[in-house]
């Protein structure tokens, strides 16, 4: 996390240096850092995978449960991904319908096991 957080600072450092030349220099360099920083995140992303699948061998969980969770986290990175992007570009409008998109992509994700939840709930109250 140091690491990132000091790639992070120098790239935001350099884009504002650039910015000063060629504004487009630094949108492109804040860019390529989000991308790096992106790709470091989806590789940590291994080890979250790795304990889901552990906890399914001790809990009757069903497989399908657990990858909706994983889908919700990624849709959630990519959204904030996308909409921190957009901001950043001066954008935030588009950001801010990015990150609604995200939010109602979660909610419909979310529906088959809140029904299934609201099915377990009637059977035990019956």
């Amino acid at each position: 996390m140091v690491l990132i957080g000091l790639f992070g600072i120098l790239a935001v450092l350099l884009a504002v240096q650039l910015k000063g030349m060629k504004p487009e220099y630094g949108i492109y360099l804040s860019l390529a850092a989000a991308v790096v920083i992106f790709a470091v995140g989806a590789q940590k992303l291994e080890g979250v995978i790795e304990v889901l699948s552990r906890l399914q061998q001790y809990l009757p969980v069903s497989a399908e449960y657990l990858q909706v969770l994983l889908k919700m986290v990624g849709i959630t990175y990519l959204s904030e991904f996308a909409a921190g992007i957009c901001k950043d570009a001066g954008y935030q409008a588009i950001g801010c319908q990015i990150e609604m998109f995200g939010k109602l992509m979660i909610l419909a994700l979310s529906m088959p096991i809140v029904m299934a939840l609201m099915e377990t709930l009637d059977t035990f109250l019956r």
